[in-house]
């Protein structure tokens, strides 16, 4: 989701570009069909990428094998900064399709009611570029960390905020942003004060893709900021913890009092009352 604060009017929260984690199920069957009538694939170490973004040539600088090389090599930088920084480290190679944009609309548009640049349900799908973009970067980071939690327990479906949230945080993190921004803690402060912030047990569903979209860009602020507020009060160490916890136990209230010492409905109530502090 972008970061520009100017979209954090008075007047209304208008969405950007969302990346969101879908249940296998819900993503379809990936056609062969793209912007020249077929995929390229190409390998790395951790990931099988499919493309069809719509390059003239195979060849040079801007050529469609470059873009791919380029592709990878963000992958697998993205692979290991995940490893550091959450201890995740998928075992298989991770399916990355890259689309064409207008494919990627006609084919998934219906999925979403708010402009989505990628998902993942069982391989990363992006809404392509013909070059590395930072956009293009932190929907890379943002989907890894999807797929990464999907390997790690693969039958075990996450609360909506744990899954959005940490990626969320990742993506951040993977642009350098290493915490809220000024008018993203703004925002907050005044979701909090109208009361217009979810309750985690509406955040604990398995999905977003159902938010209306100026509720969708709260939702995923909200799980962003719980996610922060976790990191900057317990340490990054405690969001490894965390996580484990709640894969080993299946439940995050389990994994919360693990982790943390304290039942989800205390960590909530100290994240608002940090917000109400303003």
């Amino acid at each position: 989701m972008p970061r520009d604060t100017k979209g954090w009017g008075r007047k209304g929260l208008l969405l950007g570009l969302v990346m969101l984690c879908l249940p296998v199920g819900l993503a379809g069957a990936v056609g062969d069909r793209g912007a020249d009538g077929d995929f390229e694939r190409r390998d790395s170490f951790h990931f099988t990428l499919y493309q069809d973004v719509d390059i003239d040539d195979s060849g040079g600088l801007y050529g469609s094998r470059k873009f791919e090389q380029d592709l990878l090599r963000e992958l697998e930088s993205a692979f290991d900064l995940l490893a550091r920084l959450l201890s995740l480290r998928p075992e298989r190679k991770v399916v990355v399709y890259v689309w064409d944009p207008a494919l990627f609309d006609h084919e998934y548009a219906g999925l979403f009611r708010f402009p989505a640049a990628g998902f993942y349900g069982g391989a990363i799908h992006i809404r392509g570029a013909t070059r590395i973009t930072p956009q293009l970067v932190r929907v890379l980071h943002h989907e890894l960390v999807h797929a990464a939690f999907d390997a790690e327990a693969p039958r075990l479906v996450l609360p909506a905020w744990l899954n959005e949230g940490f990626a969320e945080w990742f993506e951040a993190r993977a642009v350098g942003k290493r915490s809220l921004s000024a008018g993203e803690w703004a925002a907050l402060v005044r979701l909090q004060r109208s009361d217009s912030l979810y309750s985690l047990t509406e955040l604990s569903g398995p999905t977003l893709a159902g938010f209306a979209p100026e509720r969708a860009r709260v939702a995923y602020l909200q799980s962003y900021a719980l996610i922060d507020y976790l990191a900057r009060n317990y340490g990054e160490d405690d969001l490894v913890r965390f996580w484990s916890a709640v894969v080993q136990s299946r439940s995050q209230a389990r994994g919360a009092r693990r982790a943390f010492r304290k039942d989800l409905e205390e960590l909530e109530s100290d994240f608002r009352r940090s917000l109400e502090r303003g």
